[in-house]
């Protein structure tokens, strides 16, 4: 996420994109009946995991202690997941402008040569898909998160949607080259969506592959390059963002819309009645507050997400189709990890706008459905977005500095310190870090130790002794509090390590020569990034940015 600033050399925008599977987490969808079963029962394109049995027929696959040991005692969620949402009656895989349904059905493209697992999340396979790891390392496995193989009694879906993408209005998006593969229903009673992302060609697709290969202009300038392909295992409780609504409203197509907007609120909504009538209200209330919380916490840790269209947007509030992100590393509110942002609209200090923004695209997409009194109501509620923005930031950024209590300078606090982060160029992530570490009596004194380096950097400025003083007799004012127990929390809350784009292309650097040594690693201490882990200090995790990463970047295609 990071603004144009000349074209950097293809050679610094690297790139994952290797013939190789990866098994990540975090995020949900829910669907597949059984019309769909019927419609296309028999399809030459789906191949079946030989032994998996419906949840109505375990049999003898009884789960031990709750983790499966092999795919053939794993099963989908129940049939009638999604029976309420049409599905286009169109069979053929080919680009087209898709009317009146919310899915497509597509069968991911498996690819032709070997393939190998990258890395997977022993959290996203025990915890939330109640498999034992040693799962991952079968056929099996291989072949259903590398698309060759789908599951028994769903049908692989692409989704329908549109969106603002850099403010204009894109008409039909939809899942390009990802498949909803299945809905899975786990031991918690939580219900999560697994999509292959990078699986091949769908109605939706605007990126063309040849075998194996991707073609991609990673900078936009002409310069189309192959590289191996890839594919991502992902999952979310939803992926409807606010794009799947806007092509609804767009084209007119308003019963469907409701019928869309009910599911969605009776599967992902609970505390919204879906049989009041102001459902569509209470469901934007709920929407814009979540999106408040959500991007503040973006900016608590100096996340970027690179692409805030509304087709990115999901309407659960999670983080989704991020990328090209970023962490921000030196302060700066004009951070932007994209180079095909050349206008900066999704600079890291302007995502709060965005997000009012996307919100208000919402809001015209349920227009249709609403009201006068129901119009007025929500229109009240979007102007109620920056108060309730501002409240959380607030709240996480008093977090990160130690403060309890409230205090009327509070803000000028904050605001104080992240100016002197922004003349000094100080790092975001350490500077708050090393303050969660350092104690107070060397902050008194001003001793800073050699590997205290964010704070020497920021100490520099003639105004931080200012800072420092008001900062030291604040934390005199916290209630029942201790110089230990103020280090204690601000450290579980402010990450030691982020993802910086050095890391990733030290880590792409081995992986393009068939070492993925250190993407497992990176997603090993990225799983705990506010534990010191001795082998990241080792590997500089913690330290300043490497000279050479300087001119680094990522655009759309990265």
């Amino acid at each position: 996420m990071s603004p144009r600033t000349g074209s950097p050399p293809c050679s610094l925008i690297r790139r994952l994109r290797f013939l190789c599977l990866l098994i990540l987490g975090v995020a949900g969808h829910a669907m597949t009946g059984r019309r769909l079963q019927s419609v296309f029962e028999g399809s030459a394109s789906c191949a079946h995991l030989s032994h998996n049995k419906s949840n109505r027929d375990r049999g003898s696959c009884e789960k031990k202690a709750t983790l499966a040991s092999t795919l053939d005692c794993w099963t989908l969620a129940p049939e009638n997941t999604i029976a309420v949402l049409p599905v286009d009656p169109v069979k053929e895989n080919y680009v087209r402008k898709v009317n009146n349904c919310v899915f497509s059905v597509a069968f991911p493209t498996p690819f032709k040569s070997r393939v190998r697992l990258v890395a997977v999340s022993k959290e996203v396979l025990e915890d939330i898909l109640d498999l034992d790891l040693s799962v991952s390392e079968t056929d099996d496995f291989i072949q259903l998160v590398s698309g060759e193989k789908i599951i028994f009694g769903f049908v692989p879906l692409a989704h329908r949607y549109g969106g603002h993408q850099f403010g204009t209005w894109a008409d039909q998006l939809g899942d390009g080259r990802a498949h909803l593969i299945g809905v899975y229903l786990n031991r918690h009673g939580e219900q999560w969506e697994l999509q292959l992302k990078g699986s091949g060609r769908t109605p939706y697709s605007s990126l063309v592959v040849s075998d194996d290969d991707v073609w991609r202009d990673p900078l936009y300038d002409g310069n189309i390059v192959k590289e191996r392909g890839a594919v991502v295992l992902r999952v979310a409780k939803s992926w409807f963002r606010i794009g799947s609504l806007e092509i609804l409203a767009h084209y007119g197509e308003l019963d469907l819309l409701r019928t869309l907007l009910d599911f969605i609120i009776r599967e992902h909504f609970p505390s919204v009645d879906v049989k009041e009538p102001d459902r569509y209200v209470d469901f934007f209330s709920v929407v814009v507050s979540e999106t408040a919380q959500l991007i503040a916490l973006w900016m608590s840790v100096g996340f970027a997400h690179g692409v805030c269209n509304t087709d990115n947007f999901s309407l659960l509030s999670i983080t989704i189709d991020y990328g090209p992100f970023g962490f921000m590393e030196a302060y700066n509110p004009d951070f932007v990890p994209n180079t095909s942002d050349d206008e900066k609209r999704y600079k890291i200090g302007n995502q709060a706008n965005i997000g009012m923004f996307n919100l208000h695209k919402l809001l015209e997409s349920l227009i249709p459905l609403l009201d006068p009194r129901q119009k007025q109501l929500a229109a009240q509620i979007l102007d109620g977005y920056p108060a309730l923005y501002y409240a959380r930031f607030r709240e996480l950024f008093k977090a990160k500095l130690g403060l309890l209590g409230e205090r009327e300078e509070d803000d000028d606090l904050i605001a104080f310190l992240l100016h002197l982060m922004e003349q000094t160029e100080a790092d975001f992530t350490m500077t708050f870090r090393q303050l969660s570490e350092i104690t107070q009596s060397q902050l008194l004194d001003l001793n800073l130790p050699q590997h205290f380096w964010a704070l020497k950097k920021i100490s520099k400025h003639e105004l931080f002794p200012a800072w420092l003083s008001q900062y030291l007799l604040r934390l005199t004012r916290n209630m029942n509090d201790s110089d230990s127990k103020r280090r204690k929390r601000m450290t579980s809350v402010n990450p030691r390590y982020v993802l910086r784009n050095w890391m990733a292309e030290s880590a792409v650097q081995k992986a393009e020569r068939n070492d993925f040594s250190e993407v497992r690693f990176l997603q090993q201490v990225l799983q705990r990034p506010f534990q010191e882990h001795a082998a990241a200090e080792r590997a500089g995790y913690s330290s300043p940015p490497p000279a050479w990463a300087k001119d680094l970047r990522v655009s759309c295609s990265s």
